[in-house]
């Protein structure tokens, strides 16, 4: 079955990253996966939370929000519902946690580093998208900090970037967009850092068991995806004078 973008199975929708977007946070990246806009800003702060307090270590987190006309229809804003949804969390949690397998948190020091990805527009992979993007926004913070003489080096160990990949009409096929990810067979998010080492992998059958073979072969996409979207994020920072 063809896609109904006609990309390949192997081809990642138009990808780019714009850095520097944000006047006031200490760095920012409005990543486009396709139709798919979020906005990642990270903030520094000269504090950890109270677990990590006097340890000399510092503290890397996220928050993840989805605006109301990001979709077709208008979704409530969570605040008016008086706390955010599971799925909010889940994701979040999952952002926080892929930034910092790849940060070294003893030499960020005493500080802590908040990530905010807010969707602008959503066709599916918004999660893979605010990895990807907010590595980026995390990467010109921390270099802000080398910069004005805060940090000796960067604290961070690699990049970090992600992709789903799923099977669709029966072929594995990678970075689902809406219209696939609706009706896919199987779908998977796939955080993987520079290395090719594993952050995290969640795949979820949508009607019957994947087979070993058929989810090797989802892996196989996932990895050369992440492969080429980091070697954009190293684009993305050379243009910005931070490679």
């Amino acid at each position: 079955m063809a896609r109904p973008s006609g990309r390949r199975p192997d081809e990642l929708r138009p990808v780019s990253f714009e850095l520097g977007v944000s006047r006031y946070a200490e760095g920012s990246c409005l990543v486009r996966f396709g139709n798919t806009h979020v906005l990642c800003t990270a903030t520094v702060e000269e504090k950890v939370p109270g677990f990590l307090r006097n340890s000399g270590t510092g503290w890397i987190t996220a928050e993840y929000a989805m605006l109301p006309r990001a979709t077709q229809t208008r979704t409530p804003r969570e605040v008016a519902r008086g706390r955010p949804s599971g799925r909010t969390h889940e994701i979040q949690r999952l952002i926080g946690r892929s930034l910092r397998a790849v940060c070294d948190l003893d030499a960020l020091g005493e500080r802590q580093v908040i990530v905010d990805c807010d969707v602008l527009q959503a066709d599916g992979g918004t999660r893979t998208a605010a990895i990807t993007g907010g590595y980026l926004a995390l990467h010109q913070a921390l270099a802000r900090l080398v910069r004005d003489g805060e940090l000796p080096r960067l604290p961070l160990r690699e990049a970090v970037a992600a992709v789903s990949a799923g099977i669709y009409g029966g072929e594995p096929v990678l970075d689902l967009d809406y219209e696939e990810d609706s009706l896919a067979e199987a779908d998977g998010n796939f955080v993987l850092a520079a290395s090719g080492g594993i952050v995290e992998i969640q795949v979820t059958a949508e009607s019957v068991p994947i087979a070993p073979e058929r989810f090797e072969a989802m892996r196989r996409l996932a990895e050369a995806g992440v492969q080429e979207l980091v070697a954009r994020q190293r684009e993305a920072l050379a243009a910005a004078g931070l490679a």
